[in-house]
């Protein structure tokens, strides 16, 4: 599906794409200051990109938009291994460009599905949210906007376990 992009934001992203691997680094001499800024926030807020590490790279909704194929591809694999990743090191979040696919929100619900469950410190290591946060995601998200049940459980050792049944 094609989003109709303005003539800088189609500028912006096809340098992106062809020059950078998909970094912003590029912008059309018109576009300076604030005018930067409120062409990044317009990109963002139709997710046609995403922050990594301080800079601005393509979101997958950017590659569709210009219609040409993601430099990456996402898959289970993919997101097995970030998981196993951020469970090695929960002291920061790990971040990967966000896609409906890879998104926070899919990374919480591929966890939860796992068969071991995942605790609330296992999910604030991947995702970087609070708990609270997190809690709000299982009521708001996972139960009522998606209608899946979850479970819990609590371990011996006190940490409870949360699943998607």
């Amino acid at each position: 599906m094609k989003t109709g992009l303005t003539p800088a934001q189609h500028a912006i992203l096809a340098y992106a794409h062809n020059h950078s691997e998909g970094k912003i680094v590029w912008f059309p001499d018109n576009i300076k200051g604030g005018a930067r800024k409120k062409v990044l926030d317009g990109m963002f807020n139709r997710a046609l990109i995403t922050p990594l590490n301080g800079d601005w790279f393509i979101a997958a909704e950017g590659y569709d938009a210009l219609g040409v194929p993601r430099k990456w591809a996402v898959t289970a694999e993919a997101l097995t291994e970030v998981i196993a990743s951020a469970e090695q090191a929960q002291d920061e979040p790990i971040k990967i460009p966000r896609t409906r696919e890879n998104s926070r929100q899919a990374l919480v619900i591929a966890m939860l599905k796992r068969p071991e469950g995942a605790t609330i410190a296992q999910i604030v290591g991947v995702t970087g949210w609070q708990q609270h946060t997190i809690r709000g995601t299982f009521a708001g998200v996972i139960k009522k906007k998606l209608g899946l049940f979850l479970t819990s459980d609590k371990l011996e050792g006190g940490e409870r376990v949360y699943r998607i049944a």
